[in-house]
């Protein structure tokens, strides 16, 4: 992948801290992929919300549990947390994030800074051999991560399913992301 630049920051998919990571950048949540994982949703960064919690997606009015739970036929929102990341494994569904570490001040992708990339394409092959389809979820996961078609995965861009991506109904972001499931 060419450089991306990224507030300010140029990253390529091989972009890794070297060395200890400095104190004041923030680490996302570990990977939620198994060997049998065959569709990973990636995301950029985890919400402020999230790593307080150090759940995936715990924002109350982000969608990402719901779009997932319409998609597989789950009830994932009604679910206990553990609950949730079991079920995604029973449906080969893995988690994680595009970004290892960054500097972020709130939430939103457009004030990352200083962001360092997850080494996915030579992690994948090796963590999750089954792997054949992955969904960014979001503009900047898309941006950072479309190149990993080139290492024989389908890609698909999602409409986030962050409360700051509001302007576009529930009911359209669901028939895309469903298009994703279903191919």
């Amino acid at each position: 992948m060419g450089p991306v630049p990224v507030a300010g920051a140029v990253l390529t998919q091989d972009a890794v801290l070297s060395g200890p990571v400095p104190v004041d950048l923030q680490g996302g949540l570990p990977p939620l992929i198994a060997p049998t994982t065959r569709l990973l949703l990636l995301g950029s960064f985890p919400g402020v919300m999230s790593l307080d919690q150090a759940r995936y997606y715990a924002h109350p009015r982000n969608q990402f549990w719901r779009l997932v739970g319409a998609c597989i036929d789950e009830p994932l929102p009604d679910m206990p947390y553990a609950d949730r990341l079991a079920t995604l494994a029973r449906h080969d569904i893995g988690l994680w994030d595009m970004i290892a570490h960054c500097r972020r001040v709130g939430s939103l992708d457009a004030a990352v800074k200083q962001a360092s990339l997850h080494p996915l394409a030579g992690y994948l092959k090796i963590a999750a051999p089954r792997l054949r389809k992955i969904g960014f979820n979001g503009a900047l996961s898309w941006k950072l991560g479309q190149s990993l078609a080139e290492h024989g995965y389908a890609v698909f861009k999602l409409p986030s399913s962050s409360p700051a991506a509001a302007s576009v109904r529930f009911d359209d972001k669901l028939a895309i992301w469903r298009e994703m499931f279903l191919s």
